[in-house]
């Protein structure tokens, strides 16, 4: 009876851990992507149609398809990328990301919103409204592991950021990783010639 109460407390701490995730995809976000969508609507843009089905997908996604400890990979990886076509909508000229997935994604799944902490972060911090920005993100699937990199340049406003600690979403993607991958993961995060680069293995 005791086991079966601490692995109910352990998938109750995990639920509780993803609603918390779920939660902190950040507001702003829809809200910008929608004022985008709108001025698409009123200029009859092309682009509009497509916007708000990705902009769907999105929230179809963290709202009712994310029940499961673990997804299907190419799934987690479509919602990424619906996710970053939209901030490629509301940054414009500003940005420049290169996102890459390789290798076999098809027989794979992951834990949800995994990467999406360090996803957001990526474009919350490392967008410049002085100077051009470039973003790298790269997925790749091999036979018994997911390999996660992303990478932007370090600007003054992340850096007092980290200074103060990597955050509270940092800190809970860590504890779902050491939860779900315990033993199976490496995660590292550096800042190095001016760039904050994240790089993670999941051994599947």
């Amino acid at each position: 009876m005791l086991f079966r109460s601490a692995l109910q407390a352990e998938a109750d701490k995990a639920n509780a851990e993803l609603s918390f995730l779920k939660a902190q995809i950040n507001p702003h976000f829809l809200f910008n992507t929608l004022n985008n969508i709108y001025s698409l609507a009123a200029t009859k843009s092309d682009h509009a149609p497509e916007s708000i089905m990705k902009l769907s997908n999105i929230m179809r996604y963290v709202t009712d398809d994310v029940r499961e400890e673990y997804v299907p990979l190419e799934s987690e990886v479509a919602f990424i990328s619906d996710y970053i076509d939209l901030q490629r909508l509301r940054l414009g000229d500003k940005m420049n990301v290169n996102f890459f997935v390789s290798g076999k994604i098809n027989d794979k799944k992951i834990a949800p919103l995994i990467l999406m902490t360090f996803i957001e972060n990526v474009f919350k911090y490392g967008i410049s409204n002085r100077e051009p920005s470039a973003i790298d993100i790269q997925l790749t699937g091999g036979d018994k592991v997911i390999r996660f990199f992303c990478q932007n340049k370090l600007y003054e406003t992340q850096r007092q950021t980290e200074s103060k600690g990597t955050g509270i979403g940092i800190a809970n993607t860590k504890q779902r990783l050491e939860h779900l991958y315990s033993g199976k993961y490496e995660l590292s995060i550096n800042e190095e010639d001016n760039k904050y680069t994240v790089q993670l293995v999941l051994h599947i």
